[in-house]
């Protein structure tokens, strides 16, 4: 399994190739997921507001994959499992396509070969996904076992992104976790502060 960024979600048809630009490919929040794990990696302590600073770094996609896969246990087999189930969507619109008697021979070629074309970009597409779906469970899990009360950022790298993002993850959780996500000034910078409630 690899990580690395593709693009947005891809649109095949007869007509060619596009992309749904409301779909981002989630790579792109993925440094910020992985980096947000690591600061939150230790167990209850009386401390529970956390301010994790970080350098303007970019991770390379190893050492990406390795800091995810130090908090994100079986990702490797959850990784595997979503490109299979990529693998028969894939297979099971080349069959649609196959199978439509509506279109002529040249259109079903060109489909075909459409999908053909995206097929790897889809199923890395998927790949990064899961991993970053992945990575915000990993969020939730540290979150609840840590009880931790608050997490502040600043408004840059993605973070604010990630932390609206785990806020649904904590809401949709068996025993829900509340939380509120708001945008501060502090010191004459943008911060973003996830409050989070423990039942």
């Amino acid at each position: 399994m690899q990580l690395k960024y593709v693009g947005d979600l891809p649109i095949v048809s007869k007509g060619g190739v596009g992309f749904d630009h409301t779909q981002p490919d989630k790579y792109t929040y993925l440094q910020a997921a992985a980096e947000l794990l690591e600061a939150l990696s230790y167990s209850e302590t009386e401390t529970t507001q956390h301010l994790y600073n970080v350098e303007n770094t970019t991770l390379s996609e190893r050492d990406l994959y390795d800091l995810l896969h130090k908090h994100i246990e079986d990702m490797d087999a959850l990784i595997t499992f979503r490109d299979k189930k990529a693998e028969e969507y894939v297979n099971d619109l080349i069959e649609r396509v196959e199978s439509n008697d509506a279109l002529i021979e040249d259109e079903k070629r060109a489909w075909l070969g459409n999908i053909s074309l995206m097929k790897n970009y889809f199923v890395q597409y998927v790949t990064n996904k899961t991993a970053y779906e992945a990575a915000l469970d990993a969020l939730g899990d540290a979150i609840h076992e840590g009880k931790i009360k608050e997490i502040t950022v600043p408004m840059f790298k993605n973070y604010a992104i990630v932390l609206n993002d785990l806020s649904g993850v904590l809401e949709s959780r068996k025993a829900p976790i509340d939380s509120e996500l708001e945008i501060k000034e502090e010191k004459e910078k943008l911060i973003a502060v996830l409050s989070i409630t423990h039942s």
